[in-house]
């Protein structure tokens, strides 16, 4: 081709840049990172062109300005970087466990998992839908939630149907943030959720849009009660499905639950 030797290896090259400038902006993408990039690349490219140009002073400064550009990276975009490291661990983890229960599954019967925790959990969302009791209820998987727990109020009690209810009433000084449930038991309320940073919505409120964080970042179950219309609805892995019922909203856990790698 000429001056231009292009091979398959330098196709494969732009396919992986690209789908990393894919990912970078999915998980950037509702933040002022993208302006930030683009700040920065018209920084680079212009000093390439002073560069060209012999443009020597001015290509010291901007030289200086891109020699400490990682660093300042790393110190600008912290959230979006420990954001985009869990997602990619959090999806890798997931498939490890899928490839592995494939793997190692000789008998092919399903796996058994103990979801009798979950019937004051259904009592309590269908109690506070039909009053429109806003709750925020997270169910510990694989991944473990100790870092969210310590954001909130260590409770480490049996779950009842009474004590969720409580817990999310209005004037309960604890009703503002999510219930942890560990173990099949509620370790802790008044939890900080990270908030999605995708686009939602306009009809999702803040416990919507932080059921969708956790999700995007663990392997958590998360049931939300709107507190506006009442409408039970279930996050996971980066998904919601909103406005079920009572009796769907157990077959979706359950689901969830046994499934691995979901």
């Amino acid at each position: 081709m000429g001056f231009l030797d292009f091979t398959l290896w330098d196709f494969l090259d732009i396919i992986l840049v690209a789908l990393i400038m894919y990912y970078v902006y999915k998980v950037t993408r509702g933040t002022q990172a993208p302006n930030i990039i683009t700040g920065i690349l018209v920084i680079y490219l212009l000093w390439i062109v002073v560069q060209a140009l012999n443009m020597e002073m001015l290509s010291a400064i901007l030289g200086q300005i891109t020699g400490v550009g990682v660093i300042a990276l790393i110190i600008v975009f912290q959230p979006e970087i420990r954001r985009f490291l869990q997602v990619i661990g959090n999806r890798s983890r997931q498939r490890q466990h899928s490839f592995l229960g494939k793997l190692f599954d000789l008998g092919g019967e399903e796996k058994q998992v103990n979801v009798s925790f979950l019937a004051p959990i259904i009592k309590a969302c269908s109690d506070m839908s039909q009053t429109k009791t806003g709750a925020l209820i997270v169910i510990q998987k694989e991944t473990d939630l100790a870092s969210v727990i310590e954001t909130g109020i260590v409770v480490d009690s049996a779950i009842s149907a009474a004590l969720l209810k409580n817990i999310f009433f209005k004037n309960s000084p604890l009703h503002d943030g999510a219930v942890i449930i560990r173990d099949a038991r509620i370790a802790a309320a008044k939890c900080v959720l990270p908030s999605t940073q995708n686009e939602v919505p306009v009809s999702f409120g803040m416990r919507h849009r932080a059921a969708l964080g956790i999700s995007e970042l663990t392997d958590a179950i998360v049931v939300v009660v709107s507190e506006e219309t009442g409408a039970i609805s279930v996050a996971h892995n980066g998904q919601i499905n909103c406005d079920i019922s009572p009796t769907a909203l157990q077959e979706e856990i359950m689901t969830l639950m046994i499934t691995p790698g979901r």
